[in-house]
């Protein structure tokens, strides 16, 4: 038995060696969590006089995968467990050379020919090594942590150090290794065959693809995580039987989309403000939220101004305009105002003994009202109590936001909205690509001004929508839902709903100052106080 170390520098490489070694009516089992069709392409002259050739990935790929139908390319953009076989970092002057289509179909002829693939499953594991058993000559093994690929068999140069010991005609100790080999190769509980799964991401390489195929390959990847982000099942917990409830299942379509995606940016971002067009259903979709949180166990608070403190007491009372009775909600109302008073009832709560920081979830119904936060010396504004002892203190508390004007005169005017969801951290959004939630929306209000200064024929929205920051949109998309009616009858079927009812363009009725015409005309009381001088 001999044994040489192979450095993969000059000559000394495991390509060569493979080269020097490999016979006619070779078998060669090959173990690898990846597999290089540039390795194979350089051996091409000595595999193709080979008896057969085994190749086990060590580590699960092309299995357990959870195929969706709506994802008809799922082949070729699911990265989890499909490997690519055009190489790695260290290949990337082969991929220059243009030549991977051609390689490609080479590599599914020569498979077809010579070559089976199976997978390691579950928890199971197996040393990666490279075994060429001879008829007539010396075997083969190399055992080390080298992958099949261009870099590991010294192809590339890469940064790897380490020498590795080459085995030759290791007799006894090489038929023993094979065995092993053998033994796990035909143990269907712990091996998969996915020779076809391999010809399949082969093709996808080398076939000629439709512009269609193309286009919609380009929209995946540049609207992927969005695509898992609305997943259902991703998002709501099960357990909750939350599909069972009344409110759930009182909802439209387009509201229920509204609800998966408000849960969704709530458990990344800690809320979200809803923003639909008047209209639209804002309560009923905040009270499935409400109901969501509840199923878990959560402490919800509702704020809202006075007027409209009946739209939300009454699903939370035993009263027959309450639809949604059997959902028993159990949620807190309280007024807008009810932040500046510590003492007194409002409804049932006694204030001076409520525990304001014991809520998990927040929703603020006409949440523009909290839009200035301008502080004072004698007291804390209903701002900076909403903040201080309900937001930031106690328990960690998501927040729901609802208006349909969250911006009324300013591009700013979100920003202390904003402050409730990220307990007032600037950099809360650092990671989505926001380092400054200030600096964003400061060049968004500058950008406006500079539109808003523009000719007539030059402010339109394109125009506006060029000068704004992109990472003004991207902090809104991150944070809002907002729908207009326009975009539901768009997007959804509005047959279940009715049509939008159409407004009508405002009257104008001009009535006389008085019935005899006796007071002096409009232009004649214009002059007059034209001409005084004060």
């Amino acid at each position: 038995m001999d044994i040489k170390l192979v450095d993969n520098k000059g000559n000394n490489t495991l390509v060569q060696t493979l080269k020097e070694e490999i016979q006619k009516g070779s078998k060669i089992a090959v173990a690898s969590a990846y597999f290089s069709m540039y390795a194979l392409n350089e051996l091409k002259k000595e595999f193709n006089k080979i008896k057969e050739f085994r190749f086990l990935y060590t580590q699960p790929t092309f299995y357990n995968q959870k195929q969706d139908e709506n994802y008809q390319y799922n082949i070729f953009i699911n990265k989890e467990n499909y490997p690519t076989f055009d190489g790695n970092d260290f290949e990337i002057p082969l991929r220059n050379k243009m030549l991977s289509k051609s390689i490609a179909n080479k590599t599914a002829q020569w498979i077809k020919k010579f070559a089976q693939f199976k997978t390691i499953l579950g928890d199971n594991s197996f040393p990666k090594q490279i075994i060429v058993q001879n008829e007539n000559g010396r075997d083969v093994h190399i055992q080390s942590e080298i992958e099949f690929t261009a870099d590991g068999l010294g192809i590339t140069p890469s940064n790897r150090l380490a020498s590795f010991p080459v085995i030759l005609d290791g007799g006894a100790l090489t038929k023993q290794l094979m065995d092993e080999f053998d033994r796990i190769w035909q143990d269907e509980t712990k091996v998969k065959d996915v020779t076809e799964e391999v010809l399949q991401q082969l093709e996808l390489l080398y076939k000629e693809n439709s512009p269609e195929w193309l286009y919609y390959i380009t929209l995946y990847h540049i609207f992927s995580d969005n695509l898992e982000g609305i997943d259902e099942e991703n998002i709501i917990k099960t357990g909750t039987n939350f599909k069972d409830t009344i409110i759930w299942n009182k909802l439209y379509p387009f509201q229920r989309d509204g609800v998966i995606g408000m849960i969704d940016k709530i458990e990344k971002y800690n809320g979200c403000i809803l923003a639909d067009s008047v209209g639209l259903g804002k309560t009923f979709s905040a009270l499935a939220v409400i109901k969501y949180y509840e199923l878990r166990n959560d402490r919800v608070l509702v704020l809202c101004p006075k007027k409209l403190r009946d739209n939300w007491t009454v699903y939370t009372q035993n009263d027959k305009r309450n639809i949604l009775s059997e959902d028993r909600f159990n949620y807190d109302v309280l007024n807008h105002t009810d932040l500046s008073r510590d003492h007194g009832y409002s409804g049932e709560i006694r204030l001076d003994t409520l525990n304001w920081s014991n809520y998990d979830l927040v929703v603020i119904d006409e949440s523009h009202n909290f839009r200035n936060n301008n502080a004072r010396k004698d007291r804390l504004t209903r701002y900076q109590k909403l903040m201080q002892d309900v937001i930031k203190k106690g328990v960690k508390t998501k927040v729901l936001l609802l208006s349909a004007t969250p911006v009324n005169n300013k591009m700013n005017d979100i920003k202390n909205q904003i402050a409730f969801i990220t307990e007032d951290n600037d950099a809360a959004l650092e990671k989505e690509g926001i380092p400054s939630i200030d600096y964003t929306l400061k060049m968004a209000q500058t950008a406006y001004n500079r539109w808003i200064a523009l000719s007539t024929e030059e402010r339109t929205t394109e125009t506006f929508l060029n000068m704004v920051n992109p990472d003004y949109f991207q902090l809104l998309d991150l944070l809002t839902i907002a729908r207009s009616r326009k975009h539901i009858e768009k997007y959804y079927n509005v047959k279940d709903i009715g049509k939008f009812p159409i407004r009508r363009k405002p009257i104008s009725i001009k009535a006389d100052i008085d019935t005899k015409q006796t007071f002096i005309k409009m232009a004649e009381v214009n002059e007059l106080l034209e001409s005084l001088n004060l």
